[in-house]
């Protein structure tokens, strides 16, 4: 067994102005710093073995914050980067319902099957990912580990944990620094035990 904390990263500049951030490197705000403290202050486990992030700075930085009074340095990895949004990295909703109408409504009616301009599918992303955590899985069974990552990437591992159809996707909700808990068993099976708490930002 292998339980699994995941967090998506704290609050960037872009979530504030509504971007599509996808794999351009953008920082925290300040914000998005103090999210990563509260959390790390009220982390919802005592021990982990590893933390884990992705290699792009808003999640590299929040593991960071996360893991210094757990005693640990975050070990990134590039395959848990969050979904490339091609040609709508950089640009609002509004901005890209303009020049896509179409491909944006695609997007959250059918993310299945969509295909951003220059991007990746939902599919693409959930294969490298699910990739990574067999890999963390096999690499500490037995124990409890943190990963930070992105809010669509993390998407798509819960709904391979939930066995949820792709085209649900966008069912999940995932917020700054929410933490969500899998508990990945020896034969493949997954329980879900937490999705989306941001309880430690009410404290």
């Amino acid at each position: 067994m292998t339980k699994i904390i995941y967090i998506r990263h704290g609050e960037t500049e872009w979530n504030l102005s509504g971007k599509y951030q996808g794999q351009t490197d953008v920082a925290l705000s300040p914000r998005g710093i103090a999210q990563a403290e509260k959390l790390a202050a009220h982390f919802p486990v005592k021990e982990i073995a590893a933390v884990y992030c992705s290699d792009l700075s808003r999640a590299r930085r929040t593991a960071e914050i996360i893991a210094k009074p757990l005693g640990l340095a975050p070990v990134p990895k590039k395959e848990l980067r969050e979904l490339n949004f091609g040609a709508w990295e950089g640009l609002r909703y509004d901005e890209i319902s303009k020049r896509w109408p179409i491909a944006v409504e695609d997007f959250f009616r059918h993310p299945d099957r969509m295909e951003i301009p220059g991007g990746e599918t939902f599919a693409a992303v959930q294969q490298r990912a699910m990739g990574c955590i067999q890999a963390l899985c096999d690499a500490h069974e037995g124990a409890t580990i943190a990963v930070v990552a992105h809010g669509a990437i993390l998407r798509t591992i819960l709904s391979a944990a939930l066995h949820m159809d792709l085209r649900y996707v966008w069912t999940i909700r995932q917020f700054n620094t929410a933490v969500s808990i899998v508990r990945y068993e020896d034969d493949g099976w997954a329980t879900v035990e937490l999705v989306n708490s941001t309880a430690h930002l009410d404290v």
